[in-house]
Parts: C-alpha cells; structure tokens; sequence
C-alpha cells in the first residue's frame, strides 16, 4: 500500500435553517444503519469544496452555498467501514441551502427501507440533538463542538 492509499478523506457539510434544526442523514449502508451529517468520500483530484458540492448535488439535489470552514479532524481516527483500515481525514463546512424548504425529509429516524446503498434525510432540533445520535466517532466531535458554539451563540442560522 503506498502512502496515498492510507489515508480516507471526507468532506461533509452541516445546514442549520431558520427554525434552529440541522440536517442530518440517516442511510443504510454495509448493512447497517448510520445517522452522519451530508457529505461522502473526496475522489482524487477533486479539492475539498468540489467534493462537498459534488456530494450535495448527488445527495440533495442542491449546491450549497455560504459555504464556511467549521472542522477538520485533529486526532486519529481509523476509518469504520474500510478493511484494512485507514487513517480518517474529515472536514465539515457549515453551509447554506437555496431551497431547504424544497428537501424531501422524513420525520422519523430510519424511515426507509433496508437496501445498501439507501438513504434519507430529516431535520433535528438543535435544542434535541445529541452526539450519542451520530454513528461515527468523528460526527460525535463535531456534534458536541456546534452544540457548544451554539449554545454560545457562536453560530448564526441563515
């Protein structure tokens, strides 16, 4: 394995609208389910905002915009989901979307149907969300760190 092959970089975004709630996904994958914040694998040649508007665009139909850096992973995490495992590299934006209002969400977690490759988005109250939700260790971060910035007033909804 050359030096390139280990390293997993992943870019996600996180879009908090004008009620206060942020967009998770909730996704069937591996067979198993998996609640993470947008976003997936960068490709090579791909920079780190190309890979999270591509992913938006595949994932949510819009391109974000208001686009600013929130997060890069600062300990090491071994990826979860690739044999062998990885070094983890992730990098959350907080982004903006032209038409949240215009998102197919469900109400519930995991409402969808479990086939590989599945998924499903749904807005949480920030007042209701927990790091315990998220699957991956590295959302947990995250995940405390808005509720923190939030909580301090640090970060603005749209």
């Amino acid at each position: 394995m050359d030096n390139r092959e280990k390293f997993t970089i992943r870019v996600y975004g996180i879009v908090i609208n004008r009620q206060n709630e942020v967009l998770v996904t909730d996704e069937y994958h591996f067979n198993r389910r998996m609640t993470k914040f947008p976003g997936g694998g960068m490709e090579y040649g791909e920079g780190t905002l190309d890979c999270l508007k591509r992913e938006f665009l595949e994932e949510l139909g819009q391109e974000p915009v208001n686009i600013r850096h929130f997060y890069t992973t600062d300990f090491f995490q071994p990826t979860a989901l690739v044999d062998p495992p990885r070094q983890l590299i992730s990098i959350y934006y907080l982004a903006s979307l032209p038409d949240p209002e215009g998102l197919v969400v469900k109400k519930k977690p995991f409402d969808l149907q479990e086939v590989n490759g599945t998924l499903v988005f749904r807005w949480i109250p920030l007042s209701r969300l927990i790091a315990e939700e998220m699957t991956f260790p590295v959302d947990k971060v995250v995940t405390a760190l808005l509720l923190e910035q939030w909580a301090a007033q640090q970060i603005s909804t749209p």
